[in-house]
């Protein structure tokens, strides 16, 4: 049986990852109008674009290239950014999943180091590997991009080398322009060391979570 692109809702303490619909707009245009100086690298839609933006979104669902999803913190019940499973690739003799991306994330500014990040890569990675039985996850970014390179690391995810003019720059100023994209990835034999990192990042991060004060995990 081929494999069908689908994510379902993955469940944790601090974030939930719904599948992405219009439901979520309203509160994904208020994220995407915080502090946008936090985004500089990444392309995130402006309050007037978010309609568009999911309905582009979904049009790469209904194509089976992409799973995407809104990530709800749950202590607000409110969307504060978006993630997705994309560019899947199938092992040539059954049409079965050998490999998956997650990119497309953005992230308010006020979610941002509060533990969410973690927790949504440590579910998508989770399901990945130990339901669709993956031998490798791929993480990309901006190569100048040091703040996210540094929280993909975190992940426990290896840094493979930069793809020069791999794909459009979303940096002001840069229109038309490609970017150099760093590239980091999991394989199936790392994920259960990635795994042990992640919840003990994560332990800490709840303990954040349910103190005054957050700290970065």
């Amino acid at each position: 049986m081929s494999f069908t692109l689908a994510g379902p809702i993955l469940e944790g303490s601090l974030v939930r990852l719904e599948p992405l619909e219009h439901r979520h707009a309203p509160d994904l245009a208020a994220a995407a109008e915080e502090d946008r100086d936090s985004y500089r690298f990444t392309w995130v839609p402006s309050a007037a674009e978010v309609d568009g933006y999911i309905d582009a979104q979904l049009a790469r669902a209904a194509a089976g290239q992409l799973a995407p999803y809104a990530q709800v913190d749950r202590a607000s019940g409110r969307a504060v950014g978006a993630t997705a499973y994309w560019d899947p690739r199938r092992w040539l003799e059954d049409d079965s999943l050998s490999a998956i991306e997650i990119g497309f994330t953005w992230l308010a500014a006020s979610a941002q180091g509060t533990g969410l990040n973690t927790e949504a890569k440590y579910l998508l990675f989770r399901h990945a590997f130990e339901s669709w039985g993956v031998a490798r996850v791929d993480l990309k970014t901006d190569a100048r991009n040091g703040r996210s390179r540094a929280a993909i690391e975190r992940t426990g995810a290896r840094f493979e080398g930069v793809l020069r003019n791999w794909s459009r720059s979303w940096a002001p100023g840069e229109e038309g322009r490609l970017r150099d994209s760093a590239i980091f990835s999991i394989t199936g034999e790392e994920w259960p060391t990635c795994r042990a990192n992640l919840e003990e990042r994560l332990a800490r991060a709840r303990t954040a979570a349910s103190s005054p004060v957050r700290t970065r995990p």
